[in-house]
């Protein structure tokens, strides 16, 4: 810009675009807050709010390994998380992952995957898997899920998970659950998938792996939309119960589903 030439809006817009840094954003906000004119005065509190949204989203990032700091503390080397996912639907397995984080490890945007969109999440799971120490992706099919009910099949795909770990963890954290005859110390985390790193890594992972299941199944039974509600009894899920039937891989055990075959 020539000098003595006062920038536009839209250069002031433009410039203040490629920063990343809080304090970047409040030293042109501390510029830009007492200039007469009523747009570049708007575009400076824009400036602060977004100064405010970024530290806060580091500190949220940052607490998320908080407790995995405690337990490396405590001695704990290899700590894993395991969470699991498909407990609601009507079709397919309940599918779990385990994650061991290295301890350097960060990953902007980690959260717990119902929070993120799909491009996030599974740009979050190619990176989870290429940087991780270990991670395992296990499952409790549908059969599986009907023999013994689906809360103790999502336990047993966790448990599935974490065994499957190599090397095996020293310490594993679970969202909100214990899992039996594990053998492993473990910590019990309500909400740990928006609470600790390694959990909500292995939400992220799950969730990615079952929606691509998922869809491979909605090219095998075609009509349910599978591809599209992952299975949840979404009301486009129901109508194609109540027009074709269940299908192979429907949970007979649900209630939806068992009214469909006739069974209640």
């Amino acid at each position: 810009m020539s000098s003595g030439r006062r920038a536009t809006l839209a250069e002031l817009a433009a410039r203040s675009s490629s920063c990343r840094e809080p304090d970047e954003l409040r030293r042109l906000a501390a510029d830009l807050v007492w200039d007469p004119r009523a747009g570049v005065r708007s575009l400076a509190g824009r400036l602060l709010r977004r100064a405010r949204r970024i530290e806060a989203e580091r500190a949220r990032e940052e607490a998320l390994y908080e407790g995995l700091r405690r337990l490396r503390r405590r001695g704990f080397v290899r700590v894993a998380g395991v969470d699991e996912v498909g407990m609601g639907p009507l079709a397919g397995p309940v599918v779990a992952a385990a994650v061991v984080l290295p301890d350097d490890l960060r990953l902007p945007g980690l959260d717990d995957s119902k929070q993120l969109a799909a491009t996030e999440r599974e740009r979050l799971a190619r990176e989870i898997r290429a940087r991780a120490v270990a991670v395992a992706v296990a499952a409790a099919s549908h059969r599986e899920i009907d023999r013994l009910d689906i809360r103790r099949a999502g336990l047993l795909a966790m448990r599935r998970a974490v065994e499957a770990l190599r090397p095996r963890p020293d310490h594993v954290l679970v969202d909100a659950r214990e899992l039996p005859e594990l053998g492993i110390r473990q910590t019990p985390v309500v909400r740990g998938d928006a609470r600790e790193a390694p959990i909500a890594a292995a939400s992220i992972v799950a969730k990615v792996h079952r929606d691509a299941l998922m869809r491979r199944l909605d090219r095998r039974h075609p009509g349910y939309g599978f591809a599209r509600h992952m299975g949840y009894p979404t009301p486009e899920h129901l109508d194609a119960l109540a027009r074709l039937g269940p299908c192979a891989v429907h949970r007979r055990s649900f209630g939806p589903v068992a009214r469909a075959f006739g069974m209640r």
